[in-house]
């Protein structure tokens, strides 16, 4: 995305995975890294991560090119990790601890577009 091609492809042992695929991968200079055997927690930061982007993000927006859809992934990732709370972390965001001063009152910032909604108390 960043203009570098990736260097790896990490994928689970699905037999939709065909020879093929593999073949294709390698071809744009891509190594295919397979995860362990019985191990469904390896993947799992990057699946939550894909994951909350389709429902939170692609399933409410029409992407119009490659460019368009670059740009919806960098916000949609600040978003992610400095303003979305996460159950898993005690809804704190990954980012760091916001401090709470209950005396200044909430803005509201609007994150991509209006779709989703910063909710911050004023400094």
């Amino acid at each position: 995305m960043d203009g570098d091609a990736a260097r790896f492809l990490v994928r689970d042992r699905d037999d939709k995975f065909s020879a093929a695929f593999k073949h294709v991968a390698e071809g744009v200079g891509m190594k295919v890294i397979k995860i362990a055997v019985r191990a469904p927690n390896m993947n799992a930061i990057a699946e939550r991560f894909v994951g909350s982007t389709r429902r939170e993000l692609l399933d409410h927006v029409l992407v119009l090119c490659d460019r368009h859809l670059d740009l919806l992934v960098r916000q949609y990732k600040v978003y992610f990790n400095e303003a979305r709370p996460h159950q898993g972390i005690g809804q704190r965001v990954p980012t760091g601890v916001r401090h709470h001063d209950m005396s200044n009152p909430i803005i509201i910032t609007p994150v991509l577009g209006g779709l989703r909604a910063d909710y911050r108390r004023a400094a």
